[in-house]
């Protein structure tokens, strides 16, 4: 059948499934820790936040430091040609850790259980090897004029998904019956989605290349830029630092923002949460459509990260003075461009290299994303403790001026590219 011939050659299908399958764990996650919280001991508000961003930073830290060189080895076998394994072996790390939220759940074990989960996914390469992975496999399947719309078309399904299982999730975690614990079908419905997207990435997917030779060690001299000079590396390490600047920003304001809404004046309950967290994806479909508005404008990719950032840095400025939960959608509405940067990123850094080092300067760009975190996870958290009591939106600003200082970079990119086209353009005169 033509039809499931073509549909094996697409990885939407294990994208939407698993993000899905995440928004429902971390909106079970959210809640379930916020409810051991509150049943320990009659702790004060602060204490109780103090409790759950101490949970939160380590667990976050977890994630971060444990992939890196699993990540590291699954990165090298996907360049060697074997595209799949960067995809296959996170998903079974994800199986595995999220099945941990389940168990935590019907057998009261302890919330402290829960930092095993991201040790597991770790080891497995974790979501650096896993969406290295996807862009690799992308990356070689797409011409240079297209990347940019697909690869974010990939930011697209994974938002869009991220936004149908936030709404859901609220709701499928207050359901519950005498014989089923509160957030039981949440997070058993979380685990059949991991297993359905392990099973499909290892027996369905089918990887196709733009060109037969693209993927092969014996053929690299006609799969990229050959020969490297100091414009290029100049701009691979410019697009590095405004990578790796905008991502803290983002990073740790998000991190920290999940957590503000459970306090007052907010206070939300689980159904606010999974309203929230799909006001968080439904940046991804609003996003993806400013991508093909700027490319009708043909507008540079610079310009449109400039774009996303810019938007970004205003959204969560004014998330600094929240107090209500018409404001906080009203700040969220500000950042509609905010994941325009990261995959435009990726896209210009895959122009800079061979098609063979996809694999490697995504799981890089992945990782150094991760060892920055190591250090802004806990001073974001230490940040917010300190100020909680009299500015506790302290930390959005902070990330507002962190976004201002990754726009440097990327204008600097900007500048060098129009002169780099500029030359090519009067040199082909």
């Amino acid at each position: 059948m033509p039809a499931l011939r073509s549909l094996r050659k697409h990885i939407e299908p294990i994208i939407f499934c698993g993000q899905v399958a995440s928004s429902f764990f971390d909106t079970g996650l959210q809640m379930v820790v916020k409810q051991r919280s509150e049943n320990s001991t009659n702790y004060t508000d602060q204490d109780e936040q103090n409790n759950i961003t101490n949970f939160y930073m380590t667990f976050n830290m977890l994630i971060k430091f444990v992939p890196i060189v699993p990540a590291l080895i699954l990165a090298r076998y996907g360049d060697k040609g074997y595209r799949k394994i960067p995809i296959v072996v996170p998903l079974f790390g994800y199986f595995l850790s999220r099945a941990l939220l389940l168990f935590v759940i019907l057998l009261e074990w302890r919330i402290e259980v829960m930092y095993a989960a991201p040790v597991i996914h770790g080891l497995c390469g974790g979501f650096s090897s896993y969406w290295a992975g996807v862009m690799a496999l992308v990356s070689v399947s797409t011409n240079e004029e297209a990347r940019s719309l697909r690869i974010m078309r990939m930011e697209l399904v994974y938002g869009f998904a991220g936004f149908l299982g936030s709404l859901a999730s609220g709701h499928l975690f207050q359901l519950y019956t005498v014989g089923l614990k509160q957030g039981v079908l949440l997070a058993g419905m979380s685990v059949a989605l991991y297993f359905f997207c392990l099973l499909y990435s290892t027996f369905v997917l089918q990887i196709t290349y733009l060109t037969a030779s693209a993927d092969r060690p014996e053929h690299r001299e006609y799969a990229g830029i050959i020969h490297r000079d100091a414009r290029d590396m100049t701009n691979i390490v410019l697009l590095f630092a405004s990578g790796i600047l905008y991502d803290v920003a983002v990073g740790g304001g998000i991190e920290i923002l999940s957590i503000y809404v459970l306090k007052e004046p907010l206070h939300w309950s689980a159904t606010e949460v999974g309203y929230g967290n799909a006001a968080g994806s439904l940046i991804f479909i609003t996003s993806f459509l400013g991508v093909k508005l700027f490319t009708k404008l043909a507008l540079s990719d610079a310009s449109m990260i400039m774009i996303g950032m810019a938007s970004f840095m205003s959204g969560i400025y004014f998330m600094t003075f929240v107090t209500t939960t018409a404001m906080y959608f009203l700040a969220r509405s500000l950042t509609l461009f905010a994941l325009i940067p990261m995959p435009t990123i990726r896209s210009l850094l895959s122009k800079q290299v061979r098609g063979t080092s996809y694999g490697m300067t995504f799981i890089l760009l992945q990782l150094s994303f991760r060892l920055a975190s190591l250090a802004s996870t806990p001073m974001y958290t230490k940040i917010y403790q300190a100020t909680l009591d009299s500015f506790p939106g302290f930390v959005f600003t902070l990330s507002s001026i962190i976004t201002f200082l990754s726009l440097i970079p990327i204008s600097i990119v900007g500048s060098r590219t129009a002169r780099q086209d500029n030359y090519e353009r009067i040199e082909g005169n």
